[in-house]
């Protein structure tokens, strides 16, 4: 009987990114079977792996760490009525298998008897024959298969993180994540930078009531939300509180630009990080019961005793509660002369947001090309970090033409190329002669057709690279932009 593994949990198992995986397959070195990866073939395409059974932690660990910017999460069990349920799926998984294994000894006590029973009354010719089969069997039953060691430790690997986490599969979208330690759907959907839809995210609205399709959920957290009897007899979950006991496929709406909601909301100053004397980052840390929805390259608005201003979010919406915006230091910005000068941690500030539609196109798996000028790296940060919880695209290729800020995060550029091989860093030093950069930075994309590209810098940048990458041959529909002088 074959061990079918899903995509997602070979890339864990492996310790490979999904684009390699996929390149594999479409280049027929790693077959698989309606989206599964048969155990035999797994062993057979990745002979060299060494299956360490925290190997997978630490490296989700340190790129979680190193190129998301995170904040570092100890690994912890899941909820005590989930794990039961877990390890009560994995004794199911075991028994079965120790009857399957009685089953096919009994078989073979019966095969052994009944060539017994053939040889009495056959030719010379025949009781050769069922010798040499006889022996075969015998032979074979008692050599250790060269492979059965690693598929040995292959699936226990697999079943550790069965264990300390599910699969997630989202309907009609497409979307996939795991759910780990205490976390809910909701939680863990977020953390993955999923925009599920949802409220209060604590169980009183319902705003993330979503169908179970298959696999099994538990209640981990009380609400007060309603559930009647038929929408449970239906499927219906509430997001916010409960926990996937094995994988799951979630019927639910991923949300969209145009599908979030303008949010006011209060929020805390965590800290003022000054790049240099033209570019700052204003850390905030909205309240537990009320996170910012929104998603990678969008702005917000942000106030302090009616002095406000809008800015690009830095941040991914992955990072729970904690909004990075990068402030430029402007002549006549009020709220940017008070991030400079007199803003600091525990300050209060008031947030109003999400805008724009400068957000990642999340159904295309298409190679990126991401452009900032300038200042505009802030929301081609935040679309970068988002990509890569979603791991969504193929590989990124980032050009970053600076102004006289200079490349204020270079280090932080720097450490995704180093820990993401499909992470491409190219630096551009300040300069007049803007249009000779882009005629450098086209020319070296050939195959411009099959990419996307996302810039972000002025009305004015971006209308010329538009020229040149279109006329490069980039298709209109696949140029993304967002202006940083709009806001």
């Amino acid at each position: 009987m074959s061990h079918l593994l899903p995509l997602s949990r070979v890339v864990k198992l492996v310790g490979q990114p999904r684009h390699a995986l996929q390149e594999m397959i479409r280049s027929g070195t790693l077959a698989t079977f309606d989206g599964m990866v048969e155990l035999d073939e797994l062993l057979r395409a990745f002979p060299e792996v060494k299956w360490d059974d925290d190997a997978e932690f630490r490296r989700v660990a340190e790129i979680k760490d190193k190129a998301f910017a995170r904040r570092v999460r100890d690994l912890v069990l899941p909820d005590k009525e989930v794990l039961a349920a877990r390890l009560n799926e994995l004794g199911a998984d075991y028994a079965a298998a120790k009857s399957l294994l009685q089953h096919y000894g009994n078989v073979m006590v019966w095969l052994d008897e009944k060539i017994d029973e053939i040889e009495e009354d056959k030719s010379a010719e025949t009781r050769h024959a069922l010798h040499t089969l006889r022996a075969f069997l015998l032979r074979n039953l008692a050599e250790m298969p060269p492979d059965a060691v690693l598929a040995q430790a292959a699936i226990a690997q697999e079943r550790i993180l069965k264990v300390m986490s599910a699969h997630v599969t989202i309907q009609p979208s497409g979307h996939e994540f795991f759910v780990e330690g205490n976390d809910t759907l909701l939680d863990a959907a977020l953390r993955n930078g999923v925009s599920l839809s949802y409220g209060c995210s604590n169980g009183n609205c319902g705003d993330c009531r979503a169908r179970l399709v298959s696999g099994e959920v538990k209640k981990v957290r009380a609400h007060d939300y309603v559930l009647k009897q038929a929408d449970k007899d239906a499927g219906a979950i509430l997001l916010c509180a409960y926990a996937p006991v094995n994988d799951v496929v979630i019927e639910a709406n991923v949300a969209g630009a145009h599908d979030i909601q303008m949010q006011r909301l209060g929020a805390k100053v965590k800290s003022v990080e000054m790049f240099n004397s033209q570019m700052a980052a204003l850390h905030v840390l909205t309240p537990r019961s009320q996170r910012l929805r929104y998603l990678g390259g969008q702005s917000i608005e942000v106030s302090i005793d009616g002095v406000r201003g809008r800015y690009a979010i830095a941040s991914c919406p992955c990072e729970d509660r904690n909004i990075e915006l990068q402030i430029p230091h402007r002549p006549g910005d009020a709220f940017a002369e008070a991030v400079f000068t007199t803003l600091k941690a525990g300050d209060a500030v008031a947030l109003e947001g999400p805008f724009g539609e400068f957000v990642l196109d999340e159904d295309s798996p298409r190679p990126a090309i991401f452009l900032a000028f300038g200042v505009g790296f802030a929301p081609i940060k935040s679309l970068i970090q988002h990509a890569m919880s979603l791991e969504l695209v193929e590989s990124m290729d980032l050009h970053w033409l600076a102004d006289a800020a200079g490349h204020y995060q270079d280090n932080l550029c720097r450490t995704w190329a180093d820990a993401l091989d499909n992470f491409n860093y190219v630096p551009h030093a300040a300069t007049d002669e803007l249009e000779a950069v882009l005629k450098g930075i086209v020319v070296d994309y050939p195959d411009l057709h099959r990419f996307d590209v996302y810039a972000a810098g002025t009305a004015a940048q971006l209308e010329l690279a538009r020229a040149h990458f279109v006329r490069q041959g980039l298709p209109e529909v696949r140029w993304f932009a967002g202006a940083t002088d709009i806001y």
